[in-house]
């Protein structure tokens, strides 16, 4: 057998990866969906969705997630030097919404705890990853967060938040993600962090 390329040099350059390319295509890997949250300059909890997050190592213990240059809640997270990933369960898309945008006031009305670390523990997700920042690599237009874990718990055992093909769950008719050209309550055309 022999390999053959697919492509010829022509359809590669049609093919250069522009920011909708990469999301439509990135899109075809599902992912589970987080909520970093931290505490800001004044005790003032922060906290962004975040679809970036990976573990990294066992030993010692750490994790990564991934933060846009542009966000107002990673700056503040950084400085506190801690925060929890909360990982989202299927029916919570009204916390995913909250904290995928910028506007609106994130913790109005919203039940949340202190967590033992200091940060905000968002309620009835699936677990809680607290971490440190340990080190931070730019890469783009985001930063690549790598945290070592100070510690675990796992709240409920309902089926995770996905996102795929840039919707929520793998289903045949899954419910869209909104418009980004029409923002709903929380804001959706911000997007995440």
């Amino acid at each position: 057998m022999t390999a053959q390329s697919l492509t010829t040099p022509e359809t590669l350059e049609s093919a250069a990866p522009t920011p909708l390319r990469m999301r439509r295509a990135m899109g075809a890997f599902a992912t589970g969906v987080t909520v970093v949250t931290g505490m800001g300059v004044g005790g003032e909890p922060v906290g962004f969705a975040c679809q970036s997050f990976a573990s990294v190592s066992l030993e010692p213990p750490l994790v990564l997630f991934c933060a846009d240059h542009k966000g107002r809640s990673w700056p503040a997270i950084r400085d506190s030097g801690r925060f929890c990933v909360n990982v989202l369960a299927e029916d919570q898309a009204d916390l995913c919404a909250r904290f995928g945008s910028s506007r609106g006031r994130k913790y109005d009305g919203l039940d949340w705890d202190l967590s033992h670390w200091g940060t905000p523990s968002l309620r009835d997700v699936l677990m809680r990853v607290h971490a440190e920042v340990y080190d931070v690599h730019a890469a783009g237009d985001h930063d690549v967060v790598i945290g070592r874990v100070l510690g675990l718990e796992t709240v409920t055992e309902e089926r995770p938040m996905l996102f795929f093909r840039g919707r929520f769950g793998i289903e045949a008719e899954p419910p869209a993600v909104p418009s980004l050209e029409v923002p709903g309550p929380w804001g959706w055309g911000d997007y995440w962090g």
